[in-house]
């Protein structure tokens, strides 16, 4: 039995796809694509074709092409691009942990075996520990499962599936954790960023290198940001973007947020959507986790010199 999928209104495609509803009005008319139909109410509805083409072009967009090109090619076009990114994507997939990891993993995860999955990576993560588990298993199944969605092979919800699994497995991870001595970091992401993993590994990695993590979740207005590093007396401030956020939003963002910390409190951004983006001034852009971790250390080392300068 065929199954049916819904046309989506404009809100919802803003929401799956990470485009505006601004944008996607302006490229209606200069381009004549998206081209919606419209619901009894005169509202833009999307077919699932049109959504998944567009999930298409903000992928490749995300890879620094630019939407003219992308929305004037035919489909075929796009589709030749999009194999580009998908052996992008086998070649994140390869990294975990053994090369069997990937495909059994997502073998689970396309045959709906939620039970399996779960079970898969409690066995990684026992097997390999926390730290190998988030840059060996985790990240880069976060990336291949978002291209592998980007590019149709997945659906929302299945990709929704591997976040639910993997989050719950490494806030347990994380709770078991000593508590650190290290440099305070609150980390969090910006209003209208819904994707919370990268917090969670990142909460991982720093608490294994001694930080103290107040995670905040996701979503949090820039002023309640502000309030919260001064309540928890934060050396840190680290936000997330998922390469589903509005790139060009992010500097604007960075730069309110830098303008109501206290100068001592580092600012740092990490996550794809930061990856080709100039630093703003008082900014630290972090492509990595091991830039990460670099950068804890450097906190922890300039730290400890103005403590001691201090007594």
């Amino acid at each position: 039995m065929k199954s049916f999928v819904a046309d989506l209104n404009i809100a919802a495609v803003e929401r799956e796809v990470g485009l505006s509803k601004d944008v996607l009005r302006v490229w209606e008319r200069r381009y004549g694509f998206p081209s919606p139909t419209r619901d009894a109410n005169g509202e833009r509805v999307y077919p699932p074709e049109q959504v998944r083409r567009l999930r298409l072009v903000k992928r490749l967009m995300d890879q620094g092409m630019r939407p003219g090109r992308l929305l004037r090619g035919t489909s075929e076009d796009l589709e030749l691009l999009a194999a580009g990114a998908a052996v992008e994507a086998g070649s994140a997939l390869s990294g975990a942990g053994s090369p069997g990891d990937a495909l059994e993993l997502l073998d689970c995860l396309r045959a709906h075996d939620a039970a399996g999955l779960h079970r898969m990576l409690q066995q990684r993560h026992a097997q390999l520990g926390l730290a190998s588990f988030v840059q060996d298993i985790i990240a880069p199944m976060a990336i291949g499962v978002g291209e592998e969605w980007a590019g149709g092979r997945l659906e929302v919800y299945e990709e929704h599936l591997f976040t639910e699994i993997a989050s719950r497995l490494l806030r347990q991870a994380i709770l078991n954790l000593p508590s650190g001595r290290g440099p305070v970091a609150l980390l969090t992401t910006a209003p209208e960023e819904a994707h919370g993993l990268g917090l969670l590994m990142g909460e991982a990695m720093l608490s294994l290198r001694g930080a103290r993590c107040i995670n905040l979740g996701t979503q949090v207005p820039l002023a309640d940001i502000a309030r919260a590093a001064d309540a928890y007396g934060a050396d840190v401030v680290a936000l997330s973007f998922s390469s589903s956020f509005i790139v060009r939003r992010i500097p604007e963002l960075l730069q309110q947020l830098r303008a109501s910390l206290p100068g001592h409190v580092r600012l740092w951004a990490a996550g794809a959507a930061v990856r080709r983006l100039a630093a703003p001034e008082g900014v630290q852009l972090l492509a990595s986790m091991d830039e990460a971790l670099s950068a804890l250390e450097a906190c922890g080392s300039a730290d400890g010199e103005r403590r001691a300068s201090d007594t």
